[in-house]
């Protein structure tokens, strides 16, 4: 136990202490300072840890403006603390053995463009590992304390295609309504039977254009999506068509099992299912979670509190997350995949669903951005007959980035990739991917524009939860 110092210093003839630290069963009395008559003071044994607390002062209860405070789901106002258990010798973290390359490298790839030297090496950075202690105790406790409930929208729609839906179409839906993962519905069950995704897409693409296919473009007119899931069972060497059960989850489920589901499956969202029967054979779609919402309720929180955690405020280069160049980090670890502009679609194709990446920044001969690829992209090929009229393996990045300005109605200097720089803060980080329009973020040295780095949401939760 640390004994812990308590003061409220505006005066008043009564004064009484409250926290989590006794569950608000007690109403400690605090008495005047020598010589002050307003200061009242006392002093409580308590674990290491966070505890809230708030004063009753003449039979009002008052928090403490000039301290730190935290505001409940019911906005309720109290102050919050951070107890340290004293330390003997100051502990750091040395970062050059902390970091990896969550979310875009499992592995060398032989595809990969290398990057052109001459980005100077920024100096080990040593973290006390209090902070970064602190940090993650603070995020798991949120994300432990609320539940899927919390992601459910006031009002809105939630989108999902019939098994019954030809592939072509349910393709042509999901490019139309701008999205890369849409739930499927099966009337016979009266329930959610699985999810259709961008890569689902890219694996009929690449089936499409393989030699000897037995999948033409006509039977994505004719053919249902379940014909298609159950063929994509047989592709994946699985001769009994047995799919692969749905991930979802339970509204009264934690924040936390939500999002260590999706991080650890390589999915991007799932359902929100509420049975409405005893039985659970009929269920009711809530919503859809994915890792933009999650952040976006961890944020607003951080702005009650992240004065209260010096991690946030220190560059993001020096925190262990995201996959760098190696002369930014010093790492052996796997290197950044890039691309340059003139490669085949075909080897950004197998990139992403091979190597298990979500996106590949596109550079030219000096390593600089022109823009990212990512798995949502290939939607664009979806719009009229364009996936069925071109050759992977002879169009290029810089035609199939084309496609897309084309599709989405942009010029083709309207970069559609989000950037950041090494020295943003790792709040200022956090801030910019909860963006649902964002879900990675590419560093870039602000004068050559050459790609240092990828941070990516999937990089933040791993973070989180690791």
């Amino acid at each position: 136990m640390v004994p812990t110092r308590f003061a409220w210093p505006y005066g008043g003839r009564q004064v009484f202490l409250s926290g989590s630290f006794d569950r608000w069963t007690e109403r400690i009395p605090m008495t005047l300072v020598e010589n002050s008559s307003t200061v009242f003071q006392t002093i409580c044994n308590l674990a290491p840890g966070y505890h809230q607390y708030k004063f009753l002062v003449d039979g009002v209860w008052q928090h403490d403006q000039q301290c730190h405070v935290i505001t409940d789901e019911l906005g309720i106002v109290n102050n919050i603390i951070l107890v340290r258990q004293p330390e003997l010798a100051p502990s750091v973290l040395p970062l050059e053995t902390a970091r990896s390359g969550m979310d875009v490298d499992n592995g060398t790839n032989v595809h990969t463009a290398s990057l052109p030297g001459g980005v100077q090496q920024v100096p080990v950075a040593h973290i006390p590992v209090q902070d970064f202690e602190d940090l993650h105790h603070w995020l798991l406790m949120l994300l432990s304390r609320y539940t899927a409930y919390e992601l459910l929208p006031q009002s809105g729609k939630v989108f999902a295609l019939s098994v019954k839906l030809p592939v072509k179409l349910a393709f042509c839906i999901m490019y139309e309504q701008g999205l890369a993962v849409m739930p499927l519905w099966d009337d016979c069950l009266g329930q959610v039977s699985g999810m259709l995704t961008a890569s689902d897409f890219i694996m009929i693409l690449r089936e499409l254009h393989t030699y000897g296919s037995t999948l033409t473009s006509e039977e994505l007119e004719m053919h249902s999506v379940s014909a298609w899931k159950e063929w994509k069972c047989q592709l994946s060497g699985d001769s009994s068509g047995t799919r692969r059960a749905l991930i979802h989850a339970g509204p009264h489920e934690s924040l936390k099992d939500v999002a260590s589901r999706i991080v650890h499956n390589g999915i991007c969202a799932i359902p929100i299912i509420n049975p409405s029967t005893q039985d659970g054979s009929s269920h009711q779609l809530l919503h859809l979670a994915c890792l933009p919402g999650i952040l976006k309720y961890i944020c607003e929180h951080f702005r009650h509190s992240r004065v209260l955690f010096p991690l946030l405020q220190q560059p993001i280069y020096r925190i262990p997350i995201g996959t760098w160049v190696t002369e930014i980090d010093g790492s052996s670890g796997p290197s950044l995949t890039v691309l340059r502009a003139n490669a085949p679609l075909s080897m950004a194709l197998n990139l992403l669903l091979q190597d298990n990446i979500s996106s590949i920044p596109i550079v030219d001969e000096n390593g600089s951005l022109l823009d990212v690829y990512s798995r949502s992209d290939i939607m664009a090929l979806a719009n009229g007959e364009a996936y069925a009229c071109i050759h992977l393996d002879q169009t290029s990045m810089h035609q199939a980035l084309q496609m897309g300005y084309q599709a989405n109605g942009t010029s083709s200097g309207a970069r559609r990739c989000h950037t950041c720089l090494r020295s943003d803060s790792f709040h200022e980080i956090l801030e910019r991917l909860s963006d649902p329009a964002v879900r990675r973020l590419i560093v870039i040295e602000p004068h050559t524009q050459r790609v240092e780095g990828v941070i990516s949401l999937r990089d933040a939760f791993s973070f989180f939860l690791g």
